[in-house]
């Protein structure tokens, strides 16, 4: 079962997640998407890699390393959580709402779109 982090609960998360490994922030939304709308997490990575694009890269993701993965509202992060997780990533969260969720109740500087 893939964990639901709310924007909010993200930064516990990511906290308790550096048990594991230092945390990955994976943003797979399309690159249209990044230009209007971009989140910062404050002293985690956070790599831009669209959706489509993880299986053939799917070698430049550590599988130890915790993920917390983000799109949109959260529909296709939890598939691409559910990818990892059945390719041996051991510690993987789907941000619950997504980026609209985060532009509302963590920071509403983003856009929405």
């Amino acid at each position: 079962m893939i964990e639901q982090v709310t924007p909010q609960a993200l930064p516990a998360w990511l906290q308790a997640a550096r048990a594991n490994g230092e945390p990955l922030l994976l943003d797979v939304r399309e690159p249209a998407e990044w230009r209007v709308a971009s989140v910062h997490a404050n002293g985690v990575e956070v790599l831009q890699m669209p959706m489509m694009s993880i299986p053939p890269r799917l070698h430049e993701l550590d599988a130890a390393r915790p993920v917390a993965v983000l799109c949109h509202h959260g529909g296709r992060s939890m598939q691409v959580a559910m990818f990892l997780a059945q390719r041996g990533f051991t510690h993987v969260a789907n941000i619950a709402g997504g980026i609209d969720a985060w532009s509302l109740t963590v920071d509403p500087s983003i856009p929405r779109y």
